[in-house]
């Protein structure tokens, strides 16, 4: 089932409304990971829900309790619940994504205010932190919604939505919340649902839409070496103190090699490599070592091959290191020792992998290295967020349904990929309600999600929003598995 073409028209005639209601959504820097930014999250909690019920959403803004983040005790964010349409003759569909973003300021680079929607019409680029992970497509589908209301269509399908604020600092407070509603039974927010959607990941280039069956997961760690009881002068105990960032960064640099193998034992050997069957699939993709290059702005792909490369995106492992708090890092020559250093990095991982096998490799090795250094210095190692990976059917009527409304819109068959990144909350949805997840990208493989200058084209929010609609009126015409 096509849909409808006054909703297509309704769509291009109002681009601009929909772009400003983006730039409004950008403005707010909801970052989830800063404590002093928390008042913000929550103001972009409520914009959100004060937008779906101007379009006939009955809204429920879920208390998910505290938790403590860099020693402050801070609320959650509520989760924002949705429900519109009650036909038993419909299906159901739950929508998901997030109203977080990661942090940005000026001074990492960016060109452009990062909290400020950046239109460039040379380009046709909209950038802006959040315009494409997530608010994008959150707002890709207020404007689905927009158009039914505004023309008094009916929804082809039962909608039912789950907003968060914390999916960018591990969703702390989502699973348990999922897991207690639809214990629920009929009267839980997520009864009758027969499949879910999310938009928050992107194609593997710029120019082919994609569909994604797999996610990785995550274990994200800090490793702290602590000693003297303040900041020390380096020309008065150099050479006379062990020094606490000596020890992290000797630690970190014994953590991956430059073509990205894991030197922590026993964590790439989980993953059996792939046969010649596997990497076939991989070949086949419309992707290219130029493709990477570009996205990362430079020559710099660990390999000339492409299957290579792609897997060592899309099924295995991989450990990066983020940065190191406490150090001096500012303008200027500060000669001082730190008195307590913390580097943080991350392992993306794959079925087996959990971050309940991996965390005893990595503790174990951190503490046998750091005995090694003979060290005066306390070491300590959490994990601070963990998520499960994920794979899908990718033959199941939902996927179905996307892959019809994509060859619509875009008038390609779109790729079907794994994805690198982690959305934890997928595998809980999957197992909880034990219906099938699909992973419908809005944006382009060079967004920037999480960098500077991350941006989403105006043609993708645009064709993104019709794809997102169109999805809906194919699953309204499919049959359910």
């Amino acid at each position: 089932m096509a849909a409808p073409a006054q909703f297509l028209f309704f769509i291009d005639q109002n681009e601009d409304k929909f772009i400003q209601r983006l730039a409004k959504a950008v403005e707010i820097p909801s970052v989830s990971g800063e404590p002093d930014r928390r008042k913000d999250v929550l103001r972009m909690a409520s914009f959100l829900e004060e937008t779906l019920k101007q379009y006939g959403v009955e809204t429920k803004a879920v208390d998910l309790g505290k938790h403590v983040m860099d020693g402050h005790e801070l609320q959650l964010p509520p989760a924002i619940l949705g429900r519109i349409g009650n036909d038993p003759a419909k299906k159901t569909i739950l929508i998901y994504g997030h109203f977080d973003v990661q942090p940005a300021q000026l001074s990492d680079g960016w060109e452009y205010p990062p909290f400020e929607l950046t239109r460039d019409d040379k380009t046709g680029r909209l950038y802006g932190r959040g315009s494409s992970d997530d608010k994008g497509p959150i707002f890709g589908w207020i404007n689905v919604l927009d158009a039914h209301h505004t023309q008094n269509q009916p929804l082809p399908v039962n909608l039912r939505f789950c907003f968060e604020g914390m999916e960018e600092s591990g969703s702390e407070g989502l699973d348990d919340f999922i897991l207690a509603e639809v214990k629920k039974g009929k009267d839980s927010w997520f009864d009758g649902v027969d499949a879910v959607c999310i938009s928050d990941n992107y194609w593997l280039n710029t120019r082919t839409p994609a569909l994604t069956y797999g996610l990785r997961g995550i274990a994200y760690y800090k490793v702290t070496v602590a000693g003297p009881a303040r900041d020390l002068h380096s020309g008065v105990f150099g050479r006379m103190v062990h020094e606490p960032m000596t020890d992290l960064i000797s630690l970190m640099s014994k953590l991956v090699d430059p073509l990205g193998n894991i030197l922590i034992p026993g964590v790439d050997e989980m993953v059996p490599p792939a046969d010649e069957e596997e990497r076939k699939i991989y070949e086949k993709l419309d992707y290219s070592i130029q493709d990477v290059e570009v996205s990362a702005g430079a020559q710099i792909a660990v390999s000339s091959d492409k299957a290579t490369v792609l897997m060592g995106r899309m099924r295995s492992p991989s450990l990066s290191l983020h940065g190191i708090e406490g150090a001096f890092w500012g303008a200027g020559a500060k000669t001082v020792i730190p008195a307590k250093v913390a580097g943080k990095f991350s392992i993306r991982l794959v079925p087996p992998q959990t971050p309940d096998n991996v965390d005893p490799l990595v503790i174990k090795y951190l503490q046998a290295e750091f005995a090694k250094l003979g060290s005066k210095n306390v070491l300590s190692v959490e994990n601070s967020h963990g998520g499960k990976p994920w794979v899908e059917n990718y033959k199941h009527w939902n996927y179905e349904a996307a892959r019809r409304a994509t060859e619509a819109v875009y008038k390609q068959t779109p790729d079907y990929t794994r994805e690198g990144g982690s959305i934890p909350v997928t595998l809980t949805f999957a197992e909880a309600l034990g219906v099938n997840v699909l992973l419908l990208p809005m944006g382009r493989g060079d967004d920037g999600a999480h960098s500077t200058n991350e941006k989403l084209d105006k043609s993708n929010f645009i064709e993104g929003t019709k794809l997102l609609g169109s999805y809906l009126y194919e699953v309204a015409a499919g049959t359910k598995a």
